[in-house]
């Protein structure tokens, strides 16, 4: 069924559209623009929406849904193309456009004015006689900065106001006595002094650790030639501050240059960003954001760059690392530098301080990302990883998994688990008896349960289980190449493309590796995965264990009660069927034996006094 009853007309106008750079505006029936995007050759990239439908992700799936026609602009360049695709999107505001969600509230680091202003922390900017510092959004990590900048030059932390009240204090305050003030309130700093202070005070705001401690020696041993001993002891005391401080700091970073890091994070469906500022050498703030639906990792990255760094607030900085390389790196960086004045380069850190430091934001985006998803960032990070491994465009939503459990000859039976966000989805488990397959065959019995499931998801509405109404993102067998092969020519017959591996044990019967066609995809180095595929073999194994044993244990039943005359396998059968438990056969009368084997009353009297001495 095709998604869109328009898609024969877009597909025609799309194949008549030239090879030159552009904007496309993509429109709903009312005429409205609901998307709008950049191309290096408008013809190829619009046609992409309406031709392989399904390999698309969810995002760009719903847009094309409602897609009822489109616009475009041709443009003589791809950076005529960027710049004009920024300025509609602030235009028109588009709804499948990503939309910067979270920044709502700022933060700001306000200093009061007059003759002894203060350092403080701010929501509003409200105060006309002071000057701030900002924005940031996190008002956490300002917080910590005003606190402990406050702290390293000892400024007041009370409600005295100066100069009404210097000098009338008998005695200076705790705060004095521990070191934790200069102690403004003796009335023995001038306010010259005093603004010296405040000074090297948003100095090492602005710039950082290193250039404060640079500068402030300078002043040290200026004062010591001066042989104001006083002065520099001060100094000194200001710069074994800073200099603990710094070494204690997990935020500070040997860079002294300014720079961005930005990450995204996927759920299946949904996805989110973060970017962590460093300054100075310094990390001065994060931002997160949730970015809604989810679509093409490296195009999301993209367009969540053009669209945060176009924002008025943003300031771009000389470098932005990344984990991975966007679509159209050389164009985004012409973008930024023509914005910015300046060279401006995005960089995909290979080792090293900023490698790690890209990890340790990716891991914010996954911890925010798994607050709005309602998931742990173990599975976000796992299905991510898992995805990543098996070269999947996106992480696995909707994951089944299957196993084959023989007792013998006599019972073959299949089990199907689901994971569904990296979660047991137990609702869509599903039961097979074998019953084409003679012999012991596992490849066979194997292609006999898939070939079924399939069989019931193109019966669409005919057979309405939910379990067999969705095709999954991700098939694994328990099992090696053998079995990936023998499911191959299942996936075949139905003409379905949905990616298939197995997971392969060692000789302990332990997850090992992830059987391809082509070999094997060793996983034990990476933990999130390895575990996260252990599960799910353990999981598919023991349920199918389960059922089969189930099963032996139903079959030998039968087999006790077809030992009475007259009661055959299909008898049998009935009266387990009816009665569904061993206990329950034991506990039924002659007549509800008779009702459920369809046999005469003397015939079940028989049989139950059969059941009451064997059974």
């Amino acid at each position: 069924m095709e998604v869109n009853e328009n898609l024969g007309f877009l597909r025609e106008k799309a194949g008549k559209l030239s090879k030159s750079p552009g904007v496309y505006l993509m429109k709903d029936k009312s005429g409205k623009i609901i998307y709008i995007g950049k191309a290096k050759a408008l013809k190829s990239r619009v046609s992409s929406y309406f031709n392989n439908i399904a390999a698309h992700g969810v995002k760009t799936f719903k847009l094309i849904s409602v897609i009822h026609d489109f616009d475009f602009i041709a443009t003589g360049s791809e950076l005529d193309a960027l710049v004009l695709e920024a300025s509609l999107i602030k235009r028109h505001n588009p709804k499948y456009n990503i939309k910067l969600k979270d920044s709502t509230g700022y933060n700001y680091i306000k200093v009061s004015g007059g003759e002894y202003p203060r350092i403080s922390y701010a929501l509003q900017t409200d105060d006309k006689d002071a000057a701030y510092i900002g924005p940031y959004t996190s008002g956490y990590n300002i917080r910590l900065t005003v606190d402990e900048t406050c702290r390293i030059f000892m400024l007041p932390s009370c409600n005295k106001k100066f100069p009404q009240e210097l000098g009338k204090s008998d005695r200076p305050c705790l705060n004095y006595q521990i070191k934790r003030c200069m102690g403004v309130c003796r009335g023995k700093i001038t306010g010259d002094e005093y603004n010296r202070v405040i000074q090297s005070a948003l100095d090492y705001i602005k710039n950082g650790a290193k250039e404060s401690i640079r500068r402030l020696t300078g002043e040290m041993e200026d004062a010591a030639q001066r042989l104001d001993f006083e002065q520099a002891a001060r100094l000194r005391d200001r710069i074994n501050a800073i200099t603990k401080t710094e070494t204690g700091q997990k935020i500070q970073t040997s860079k002294t240059t300014d720079y961005d890091i930005v990450t995204t994070a996927l759920d299946a469906e949904l996805a989110g960003a973060t970017v962590i500022k460093y300054r100075g050498g310094r990390l001065t703030d994060k931002e997160n954001f949730f970015l809604g639906d989810e679509y093409e990792p490296k195009q999301m990255l993209s367009d969540f760059l053009i669209e945060y760094y176009d924002s008025g607030d943003a300031e771009i900085p000389p470098e932005i690392l990344v984990e991975e390389e966007p679509e159209d790196r050389e164009l985004l960086e012409k973008f930024f530098a023509e914005k910015r004045g300046k060279k401006a380069g995005i960089v995909v850190p290979k080792r090293g301080e900023g490698l790690t430091q890209v990890a340790l934001a990716k891991n914010n985006a996954l911890e925010y990302l798994s607050l709005k998803v309602g998931r742990s960032v173990k599975e976000l990070g796992a299905l991510e990883e898992l995805a990543k491994i098996l070269g999947l465009a996106k992480p696995p939503l909707y994951i089944e998994s299957y196993d084959i459990s023989n007792i013998g000859e006599s019972v073959k039976a299949g089990g199907m688990v689901v994971y569904k966000n990296g979660k047991p989805f137990k609702a869509n488990y599903r039961k097979f008896t074998i019953k084409e397959v003679t012999g012991l065959d596992d490849y066979a019995c194997m292609r006999e349960v898939l070939r079924r499931r399939l069989a019931r998801y193109n019966d669409g509405n005919q057979n309405p289980d939910p379990a067999f109404s969705v095709l999954p993102d991700l098939i694994l067998l328990d099992g090696g190449r053998g079995h990936v092969s023998a499911v191959r020519e299942v996936l075949d017959e139905f003409e379905l493309d949905v990616k298939l591996f197995g997971m392969v044990k060692d000789e302990k019967h332990r997850t090992r590796a992830i059987a391809a066609d082509g070999g094997e995809i060793q996983i034990a180095a990476n933990k999130q995965v390895f575990g996260l595929i252990t599960k799910i073999q353990d999981e598919v194994h023991r349920f199918s264990v389960t059922f089969s044993r189930a099963a032996h244990k139903k079959k030998s039943y039968e087999l006790e009660l077809t030992k009475v005359s007259g009661i055959g396998e299909k008898k049998a059968a009935a009266i387990l069927k009816h009665f569904r438990t061993k206990q329950a056969i034991k506990k039924a009368d002659a007549e509800e034996l008779a009702g459920a084997a369809k046999i005469s009353l003397e015939k079940a009297e028989e049989l139950r006094e059969f059941i009451k001495e064997n059974m």
